[in-house]
């Protein structure tokens, strides 16, 4: 099991690091979109499939507009015994609003109907434009 988890972390790091076509994601001015995904009794999360399929495809739908992104798994709460409050985080950078905008819209549908495939869980969305 620890191996497995071992090769899945592996496989994760090469998916994001071949997605990041600007190195300097968190610059200053650029867009972020924030997908948390909630933690609560019943909640299942997929990283597998969202590492492997489902982000692979955002990234090739998203095309140029999306400049990088980045994944997390929520591995504790505030203290060793608090729940995770998120299942897990994805983050979708891009240069504006507008381009996120462009880029999702035509391909919104397909991306939202995925998301059964990986959860059972409602993502919340956080659109905002880095400061520092």
């Amino acid at each position: 099991m620890k191996t497995n988890f071992i090769l899945l972390l592996l496989v994760i790091s090469t998916f994001v690091t071949s997605c990041q076509k600007d190195t300097s994601l968190d610059k200053k001015g650029r867009v972020k979109v924030t997908i948390l995904y909630p933690n609560s009794d019943g909640k299942t999360f997929d990283m597998d499939y969202y590492a492997t399929k489902h982000m692979p495809m955002v990234a090739d739908l998203m095309g140029d507009a999306l400049k990088g992104l980045h994944i997390d798994t929520g591995i504790s709460g505030r203290t060793p015994n608090d729940p995770i409050p998120y299942l897990a985080i994805g983050y979708l950078y891009f240069d504006s609003l507008e381009a996120y905008q462009e880029a999702f819209a035509p391909v919104a549908e397909k991306i939202v109907t995925d998301i059964p495939n990986y959860t059972n869980t409602q993502p919340v969305i956080q659109i905002s434009e880095i400061v520092q």
